[in-house]
């Protein structure tokens, strides 16, 4: 993918899957090399990284930290990348300051839309962009939006859930539901991709639907306090769970087991060591993974741009955020599962998200070998 007249060196294409990109048709972008040369212009603006949390997922400190500072060093950008640990009003404290400290572009993931809105909007007020990543801020006027298809996300896990249910010859099963946090955009897609495939059997009743719950602040303790009371009010009677990532699907999975409950499909989303590590075992059915590396190249791609003061091309992919039409960049996500975990693994080692030695230690290691991993 190459962003025309912004840069000399184009970003590496993913193999698996297609990214409609803002202003460049479509391609999947697997790289944060970004290319190392300023210009001959002015000198670049800086920009801030505001990253939500440490607790949701391992992605944000894990992989995109290290991602955006290795694209932004290469770059020249003078770039800072802060984590406001859940807390709305230290990420608005820390996007005034970075303001102050002369940021021009800001790379925001909202904890709500609530406050990313109010973020933007003083952002604006000061001339400063703003790129929504991963998460768009529901009627907050960003400039630009980076992320995954979030709606496809959901229906690789409902199809995911369906098929290990089918493999596992289930009548009637019933299936409980783990969503992600309700102030979260994302965790709306991803029902809304996932439910368009279950809502379909539950009315026709092909499948029971259990237990339906949203996790607060997508906590995995909470998660496990939720799934053991749903175990609760069904008698131990669930045969299937759709977690909206790996992290509730984990939660699912201690909770089975404490129970001594036998396995059963749980999906999750990250491709997380942790995800990986249950699929190999069997605890999990799927995961979806979604390439940081693509995500951030992207995002490194138009806030370098921004930075450097060059007008981006006409956008040709939108994402309406309620009261506006946001040009965006949406990937193309990936399901990963125990029929393919090898050759996808040995992408996700390759593309530096996770490392051979994150997924395969202690007892997972003859499992990978097993595998082919």
């Amino acid at each position: 993918m190459r962003f025309n007249h912004w840069f000399a060196v184009p970003v590496a294409v993913i193999a698996a899957g297609s990214l409609a990109a803002a202003g460049c048709g479509s391609s999947d972008s697997s790289s944060t090399d970004t290319g190392a040369s300023t210009g001959g212009g002015a000198k670049a603006g800086k920009v801030a990284v505001l990253l939500p949390d440490s607790k949701s997922s391992a992605r944000w400190e894990g992989q995109d930290r290290p991602f955006f500072e290795k694209a932004f060093k290469k770059a020249g950008i003078d770039a800072t990348i802060v984590n406001a640990e859940g807390d709305p009003a230290a990420q608005r404290t820390q996007a005034e300051q970075a303001i102050t400290n002369g940021a021009k572009v800001l790379l925001l993931v909202n904890l709500d839309s609530g406050s990313g809105a109010a973020i933007i909007a003083n952002a604006k007020k000061q001339g400063v962009k703003v790129i929504d990543y991963d998460r768009l801020t529901l009627k907050g006027g960003s400039d630009y939006y980076v992320s995954y298809d979030n709606t496809k996300v959901g229906k690789l896990q409902g199809a995911g859930l369906v098929d290990c249910l089918k493999a596992k010859g289930a009548t009637k099963p019933v299936v409980a539901e783990l969503n992600g946090a309700p102030t979260d955009n994302n965790a709306t897609l991803f029902a809304e991709g996932y439910n368009s495939v279950l809502d379909p059997l539950y009315a026709d009743g092909t499948y029971v639907k259990g237990p339906n719950q949203s996790v607060p602040e997508w906590d995995n303790q909470k998660a496990l306090t939720i799934y053991e009371q749903m175990l609760a009010k069904t008698s131990n009677k669930i045969d299937g769970v759709l977690a909206a990532n790996d992290g509730l699907g984990n939660a699912a999975i201690q909770a089975q087991k404490a129970r001594k409950l036998p396995q059963i499909p749980i999906t999750g989303q990250d491709a997380t060591a942790q995800g990986m590590q249950n699929i190999l075992s069997g605890d999990q059915c799927m995961t979806v993974y979604k390439s940081a590396t693509g995500e951030v190249g992207a995002a490194a791609l138009l806030a370098i741009g921004l930075a450097k003061g060059q007008a981006p091309p006409t956008a040709t992919a939108t994402v309406d955020n309620g009261t506006a039409k946001v040009p965006s960049v949406l990937l193309n996500p990936v399901a990963v599962n125990k029929a393919n975990i090898a050759a996808l693994g040995k992408k996700i080692i390759a593309d530096g998200y996770l490392t051979r030695a994150e997924i395969c230690q202690g007892k997972y290691a003859p499992l990978c070998t097993k595998a082919g991993l």
